[in-house]
């Protein structure tokens, strides 16, 4: 016996060894918090502050010690998240995770990225490229100062490659890949519509919501009636089953911003509120930062959210003013259909042939060959591999491909004066475009878009922008783009207030020039400008409880529908349905947690949608696309059809309207029973989970539970202010007054590390989870290091 305890005692002391030896290389690779280090080319000292959850303040002699300060702490804090984000936009996944991230790869490298960040870092005024290689540098020399390698190069067995100029500009392209995520994919599935359906029913299907309209300008549009002609067969008939018939209610992600004037603002102050709706992830998107530094024009102090692999405030105040952005959902690129030749070498453009161009794009692939990718080329754009008839190809023009498209002209936002300054830097900023709402301290409100917008000439048909064109004469092209002048912009609205919801933010010229790239139906919108509207007077807690209305008011038509049209006493009686109608009745009202009616309801339309367009969504499969990637809101001509009930517009396999409606309540509830178990264990917030996931977790599951942020069932969903659908949600909450800093609010999920040991790994999480406000400025310092020449 002695033998065996000396080798359990053994193993157990090796056990106790590998574990210290871990846990001795996971503290190498967390960040410096205090004391003092080395930065090279500094100016002169920097002073690096951090309150109790770790929320940053630099000081420094000029802004370009304020980006290597900057650098040095996003990498030292998230290095490995900037290394996901230049990977994904440049496609090069796969030299990191091997084989199994190749087909991502490969979508990737049509973009070419990577040599398009070297073109645009090229292209730089001096001032940006300056800032740039500051913040370059800085990032190197964090990461340099860690004492080991962040740990999930440990578990990769990999050494993380130094961060380049290119990378910054990788990191922004990758914003454009999650904000126009689409990337032409809209316009041929709205193309395939065109072609399937008559005139009068395409325009029906792809209308503009009447029902839900919420403007800044109060434009309206007119609804199209439901044709006198029967159901088309594209949407009658189920030619192809399929996989996927789910819906999607807006095509890109979203988010909410808003504001109001002096008028309306307690103490005659103007008051920006902005939450960014991103896919909620771990960790986080933004990095909260204040930044303190002097030049010729005096001293700056901002402070909001910053993006880790870049150098610039996102969204937040300079004292002078405050900003925030949503995204525009407009239309930022067009297909071109390429006529090809026979051999499918060349295509014509301006009435001669031309070749496409060929480049080959090597992505290396860890612990295996590179593979070789050949990526073809047109004057307009790359081909995109969309599957499309014989003989036909599309090329994909999209301003993320320009030069015009990416620089760094917001810097240029931290030092804006006031609206006028910030709506004139808005003019080509290069940036995914975003609708800039932006209040100053003189208590004035505006709204415009931030980025570069092409001109579109020589269309026949505005209604083209929509599906893909013919450029091959040389007529419909982009010819430059939109100056100040053109640029659609509100300043000083008559009422006091302004607010943008990713739905149609204007009519008329405006509305041409920007086009539609998606737009959301505009529940959301509405609501929040019905909440503004509502009231006169508004400190900051007043907006941030807009920012959590998670009342289910576009809902309430389905309830109604339901319960006076779909759950008669018959059919109650036949099915069981007592407990489900008494749910309806009573927990609907709102997307909360505990909310058992409103899954029912919200699980019922959802269900009676995709019964309605599962033929159309077996079309696009077959050419290997989706409904959700459709220029369609589903719920504008579901709705119109289910209220005519005309027989003559039923898709087949239902016999009537009441058929199909109390068919979608049996599935519906069928399928979450199959979840849940019974109707009372249907709740929302069972459904509705927080799922902010590392992105190692799914490799590791036995420490997922320390990798991944709590988890738990979340009020809110897409059509109300309160976003949160399934891992998609309010990537950070911000409320404040340009000035009045001190009672702002600033709160993000998961925390500022992305170092599950570092105490601000959850720092934030509680609170947001919670809807509960934090300081928008950095509390009393925890922490403080000094960075000198």
């Amino acid at each position: 016996m002695k033998w065996l305890k000396r080798i359990l005692g053994g193993l157990l002391l090796l056990i106790l060894l590998v574990a210290l030896a871990l846990w001795l290389a996971l503290r190498g690779s967390l960040a410096q918090l205090d004391g003092e280090r080395a930065l090279p080319a500094l100016g002169a000292p920097v002073e690096v502050l951090r309150d109790v959850r770790g929320y940053l303040s630099i000081a420094a002699e000029d802004r370009l010690d304020v980006a290597r300060a900057l650098g040095f702490v996003h990498a030292q804090e998230r290095f490995f998240q900037m290394d996901l984000m230049r990977r994904n936009a440049a496609g090069e996944l796969s030299a990191l995770f091997g084989a199994k991230a190749l087909p991502l790869d490969k979508a990737r490298r049509t973009h070419r990225f990577r040599h398009r960040a070297e073109l645009a870092i090229a292209a730089l005024p001096a001032d940006e490229r300056a800032l740039l290689d500051a913040y370059v540098s800085g990032v190197n020399a964090g990461l340099a100062a860690l004492s080991n390698r962040p740990p999930e190069y440990l578990l990769l067995r990999q050494a993380p490659r130094p961060w380049a100029a290119a990378d910054t500009v990788l990191v922004a392209y990758g914003m454009y890949l999650d904000l126009q995520a689409s990337q032409g994919r809209d316009d041929i599935a709205t193309g395939l519509l065109h072609d399937a359906v008559p005139a009068d029913w395409y325009a029906f299907l792809t209308q503009q919501s009447a029902d839900w309209q919420a403007a800044m300008d109060d434009s309206r549009v007119d609804p199209v009636p439901l044709p006198a002609s029967p159901l088309p067969d594209a949407l009658r008939t189920v030619k192809t089953a399929c996989s996927d018939c789910s819906l999607r209610d807006a095509r890109d992600l979203g988010s909410n911003n808003f504001a109001v004037a002096a008028a309306h603002g307690t103490e005659g102050r103007a008051i920006v509120a902005d939450d960014m709706h991103l896919g909620l992830r771990s960790p986080g998107t933004w990095f909260k930062s204040r930044m303190k530094w002097k030049d010729a024009a005096g001293n700056h102090d901002v402070a909001g959210v910053t993006l880790p692999g870049t150098p610039l405030l996102i969204a937040g105040s300079n004292g002078h003013i405050a900003w925030g952005f949503t995204n525009t959902t407009s239309d930022w690129a067009d297909v071109v259909a390429l006529k090809l030749n026979a051999a499918g070498t060349h295509y014509l453009a301006g009435g001669a042939q031309k070749p496409l161009l060929q480049t080959v794009e090597r992505i290396e692939v860890a612990g295996e060959a590179a593979v070789d990718h050949v990526v073809l080329e047109s004057e307009w754009g790359p081909v995109m591999p969309q599957k499309a008839p014989a003989g036909q190809a599309y090329a994909l023009r999209w301003v993320a491909h320009d030069r015009e498209g990416m620089n760094l002209r917001l810097m240029h936002m931290e030092a804006a004066a006031n609206v006028d300054d910030a709506v004139r830097l808005a003019v080509g900023a290069g940036m995914p475009a975003q609708n800039l709402v932006v209040a100053d301290a003189g208590g004035r409100i505006a709204w415009t878009v931030v980025g570069a917008m092409p001109r579109r000439t020589g269309l026949s048909d505005p209604g083209d922008m929509d599906r893909p064109q013919d450029w091959s004469d040389g007529r419909p092209r982009w010819q430059g783009w939109l100056g100040a002048a053109e640029q659609p912009r509100i300043v000083d609205p008559a009422d006091g207030r302004l607010w943008t919801a990713n739905s149609r933010m204007v009519g008329g010229s405006a509305f041409k020039a920007l086009g539609n790239g998606g737009y959301d139906l505009g529940a959301r919108g509405q609501q929040i400008r019905d909440s503004l509207r509502a009231q006169d007077q508004f400190d900051e807690a007043g907006l941030h409880a807009i920012q959590l209305d998670h009342r289910a008011l576009f809902h309430q038509r389905w309830r109604q529908l339901l319960l006076t049209q779909v759950l008669t006493p018959d059919f109650v009686a036949a099915n069981g349905l007592a407990d489900y109608r008494v749910e309806v009745e009573k927990s609907a009202d709102a997307a909360r947690p505990d909310a058992v009616g409103y899954l029912l309801v919200r699980s019922f339309r959802l269900q009676a949608l995709k019964s309605l367009f599962a033929p159309l969504a077996g079309l696009l499969e077959a050419r290997e696309l989706k409904l959700g990637d459709l220029k369609m809101v589903p719920e504008t001509p579901g709705w119109a059809l289910i209220q005519a009930g005309r027989p003559d517009t039923l898709p087949e396999g239902f016999k009537s309207w009441p058929e199909l409606l109390q068919r979608a309540v049996l599935d519906s509830r069928k399928e979450l029973l199959g979840k849940y178990g019974s109707v009372a264990g249907s709740t929302w917030g069972a459904d509705n989970t927080t799922s902010m996931r590392h992105p190692m977790s799914a490799a590791l599951p036995l420490l997922s539970g320390w990798l991944d942020q709590a988890s738990q069932g979340m009020a809110g969903d897409s059509h109300m202010p309160r976003v949160h659908n399934h891992g998609h949600g309010q990537s950070e909450r911000m409320v404040v007054s340009p000035g009045h800093e001190e009672r702002g609010i600033l709160v993000i999920p998961g925390g500022q590390s992305g170092h599950p040991m570092s105490p601000f790994y959850r720092s934030d999480h509680a609170a947001w989870l919670a809807g509960e406000p934090l300081p928008f400025l950095p509390g009393e310092a925890r922490h403080r290091l000094v960075l000198r020449p």
